[in-house]
């Protein structure tokens, strides 16, 4: 479950380079300026100058309406100053994210039940390399967007009380201790061991007492005693900054004990920077700012410019979001001092300077980091050992091993063939995932009957991938799954490029191409062939995709028995059919989806809603013919 990224280099003005811009319409960067190692030099560019002398000189030569640009995560190019543009935002909790093929390691809970700190810190190395190896490539080719970054906005380290939270899968667990030491491995293996320079910055989330009821944390007051903040809340992310060393932070959503997380002082200045000696910068979680003044949420401050001067003079250095661009407002009203404004600005361009970002390429070995690194055997060997390791057995009455002569075997319920199942929450995009129904055929072909049935939903009222058991494709006597045609372009013109049958309608293509030659950009696909339904009942059936239209630069399309399929309101809403059967004749269907976005959001799923009845019975058949039977079962993460 590997995949494969893109790799960048960065552009330093008064160093002899081309500057880049986007790729041009044949996709070949375009090389528009020139200059020479004669031209005067910025002393932020000079790398023999100590750190604090470039960024104050750099911080100096801004102007007020530009610091505070740089105060939000899409930061913008200051051309003048040769400053690139720059999004802190990426993410990388169990494998680089968003950003195209990566390898894919066990989902943050399952890596804490490997119990193994080394292990931890191997996992954290490999997804800072491929970050680095995007990185390099993605400026390389004039590209600075959100998920191409180094500040990797993991790990999650918040404490689970209570499994319905619901963010439980993203974390280490319940134990202090555990998460502590989980966190600090992961957060050494993220940062690197240069004395230098740091490969990726560590952003452990979300400080603090984040695991309230999710739908309310945008109004959520955690009411925590004295003692249960230094013994449950905070140990794992004093181990974080005090051990791990982690450069940044992210503060929650969430209020504690009536004040806001992100304008926190007994969190942010008490604990983080006092006790803790932390010395790098904080952001805040997604539209937390804003939370201060939106109705409905913590009715903290009265407006944007109250609520951006509270923040940063707390001490929360980066919004993520865009209230703070009401600071050059609070600085006219007096609610905050430019001298203020500069300390936050110094503290994000020491970071960018300990990631290399203002010195010449062949001074930081990591901008070496070559592509090839993404999603390669070793990777990928690495994180099939996490996967062995994160297994635990909990009882075994004599079932386990499986014998080598086993006749028939069923393999039952709704994860044995889901692929946000193995894929979890802020995940890498497997290049070649494999679920487990797909691993088991293949390890029993040959020699083993493998029977399927997805036996039920997790939920009553939530549709899940429509199973490969009902897709055929001819009307009678075909095969499981239907006919993909791949198209090079977005118009299904031409010929296929790609012919071949897929096992159900579920693709995660995140900035990633479907598949060799279809450029990530845009294309298109046609699924054809047959529904057959389980027993006779009352079925809905709709498409679901990555990122609705992507702008109106994304459609998909579902026909059954010749005739369109409606599409369903809403941000997501893909064409849906509820239809009710009384028999389980074979229904021709077709399905075209086409995506022509920059680059974010590809990805489709064929869902269903069936009869609880008749997938228990298919579950139950399988079963009464089988002589042993694996059940994928448990939650998924849209669920939670």
């Amino acid at each position: 479950m590997m995949l494969q990224a893109a790799v960048l280099s960065l552009v330093f003005p008064g160093v002899l380079r081309a500057q880049i811009t986007p790729a041009s319409a044949n996709g070949a960067p375009t090389a528009v300026s020139t200059q020479t190692a004669q031209q005067p030099q910025h002393p932020w560019l000079n790398p023999s100058l100590p750190t604090t002398q470039r960024v104050d000189a750099l911080v100096h030569a801004m102007t007020l309406p530009e610091k505070v640009a740089q105060m939000m995560n899409a930061a913008p190019a200051i051309p003048r100053l040769g400053v690139p543009a720059y999004n802190y935002w990426s993410e990388g909790l169990h494998g680089i994210a968003r950003s195209g093929y990566a390898t894919l390691f066990p989902q943050a809970i399952g890596l804490a039940a490997t119990w193994d700190p080394a292990l931890q810190q191997q996992v954290g190395d490999v997804i800072s390399t491929e970050a680095r190896a995007k990185y390099n490539d993605a400026t390389k080719h004039g590209l600075h967007s959100i998920y191409f970054g180094l500040g990797i906005w993991s790990p999650n380290i918040n404490i689970v009380r209570d499994p319905r939270w619901g963010r439980g899968l993203e974390t280490y667990g319940e134990d202090p201790y555990l998460t502590g030491t989980m966190a600090v491995a992961f957060i050494r293996g993220l940062q690197g061991n240069d004395p230098k320079y740091l490969r990726t910055i560590a952003t452990p989330k979300h400080f603090d007492a984040y695991s309230g009821p999710e739908p309310l944390r945008h109004q959520f007051n955690a009411q925590v005693s004295a003692h249960d903040l230094e013994d449950t809340y905070t140990p794992a992310f004093r181990a974080a900054i005090v051990q791990g060393k982690a450069a940044s932070l992210m503060c929650s959503y969430n209020a504690v004990n009536g004040t806001p997380a992100c304008a926190n002082t007994l969190l942010l200045q008490r604990y983080l920077r006092q006790s803790w000696g932390f010395n790098g910068f904080v952001t805040s979680d997604c539209g937390a700012i804003s939370d201060f003044y939106r109705q409905g949420a913590h009715g903290f401050s009265p407006d944007a410019a109250q609520a951006s001067a509270t923040a940063v003079k707390a001490g929360t250095e980066l919004d993520c979001g865009d209230a703070y661009s009401a600071l050059t407002e609070a600085v006219r009203k007096g609610l905050i001092s430019e001298a203020q404004i500069d300390a936050a600005v110094r503290a994000l361009f020491v970071s960018r300077m300990r990631l290399g970002m203002f010195d010449p390429p062949r001074s930081v070995h990591y901008d070496s980091t070559p592509y090839s690194t993404v999603d390669s055997p070793e990777h990928r060997a690495l994180s099939l050992r996490a996967a062995q390791e994160s297994i635990v057995l909990l009882k075994n009455d004599g079932v386990l091993p499986l014998n080598p002569h086993l006749k028939t075997l069923a393999v039952i319920g709704p994860n044995a063939a889901s692929l946000p199942g193995i894929e979890g929450n802020y995940h890498a995009i497997p290049s070649h995932p494999s679920l487990p129904l797909d691993g088991l055929q293949q390890a029993l072909r040959g020699r083993t009957k493998v029977l399927y049935a997805q036996g039920s939903n997790y939920v009553d009222d939530l549709p899940i991938v429509l199973p490969r058991s009902a897709l055929r494709t001819a009307a009678h006597n075909g095969r499981q799954g239907l006919t993909a045609e791949y198209f090079a372009n977005p118009q299904f013109a031409g010929r296929p490029a790609v012919t071949r049958i897929d096992p159900q309608v579920q693709f995660d293509w995140d900035a990633a191409s479907p598949v060799a030659p279809l450029p990530r950009t845009g294309f298109s696909v046609r699924w054809s062939g047959y529904v057959v339904p389980p027993a006779a009942g009352k079925y809905s059936l709709r498409l679901r995709t990555g990122c609705g239209d992507c702008g109106g630069k994304a459609t998909a399309r579902l026909w059954l028995d010749g005739k369109e399929v409606p599409r369903s309101p809403g941000k997501r809403g893909g064409p849906q059919a509820e239809m009710t059967l009384d028999n389980t004749h074979p229904h021709a269907i077709r399905i075209e989806y086409s995506f022509a976005a920059p680059l974010f959001g590809a990805g489709i799923t064929l869902e269903w809603q069936a009869p609880a009845d008749a997938l228990r019975e298919q579950w139950m058949q399988g079963d009464r013919q089988a002589d042993v039977g694996v059940a994928f079962v448990g939650l998924a993460p849209r669920l939670e």
